[in-house]
């Protein structure tokens, strides 16, 4: 991969998460590709886009697409309550009648919660919004059926040793949201997801 870390000299501490985010074991399913950090939330950072197959490269998965950041603050912020801050969002289309089920964005976030302790992550800090969108076309889309998104963002502080534990957490909620089955008993799935808007 080219190197994408945003920032000065890397620490050693960040190196062994850059190769911890850089090695962490993912679904098939999910491509995931290392893209330019944003600028300006920490000193060191690194960015990942995921999207769940098929899709083509640099073009948004109609499945599923999502990006993770790590953060890396040695001074340790204390709005973070460590050195490391995940931030990272996932979306996908769902069917119209599951997207205005009013339960179904909590359980966007369990999925979130319950793949981190799959993976045995530990972390502190968490917060995130789950947000539905239902839309109808107009004029020369009114022939397109109705559609509905589903997008989680969320953030927490994870401990030094679950780096490759959240990526992989997130990768399995993107992959979820996406209709996939779980990979794990212990994280359920909403009965119908659509593939992508007609």
């Amino acid at each position: 991969m080219s190197e994408t870390v945003s920032g000065p000299a890397v620490p050693a501490l960040f190196g062994q998460a850059l190769d911890a985010v850089r090695e962490a074991t993912t679904r098939p399913e999910l491509v995931l590709t290392e893209i330019p950090a944003p600028l300006g939330l920490a000193p060191h950072a690194i960015a990942m886009a995921g999207d769940v197959r098929p899709a083509r490269h640099g073009v948004d998965s109609l499945l599923g697409t999502g990006r993770f950041v790590l953060l890396h603050d040695p001074e340790g912020p204390e709005a973070w309550g460590g050195t490391f801050r995940v931030v990272c969002f996932a979306q996908a289309p769902l069917e119209t009648d599951i997207g205005l089920d009013p339960f179904v964005a909590g359980v966007a976030w369990s999925w979130l919660e319950d793949a981190l302790a799959v993976r045995g992550a530990h972390y502190g800090a968490a917060s995130g919004t789950a947000t539905k969108v239902l839309s109808t076309g107009f004029g020369e889309l009114a022939g397109q059926s109705d559609g509905a998104t589903l997008e989680l963002r969320a953030s927490w502080t994870p401990d030094e040793d679950s780096i490759a534990a959240s990526v992989e957490g997130w990768s399995e909620l993107l992959c979820l949201l996406a209709g996939l089955p779980p990979t794990s008993e212990a994280v359920g799935l909403l009965p119908h997801v659509r593939a992508a808007r007609d």
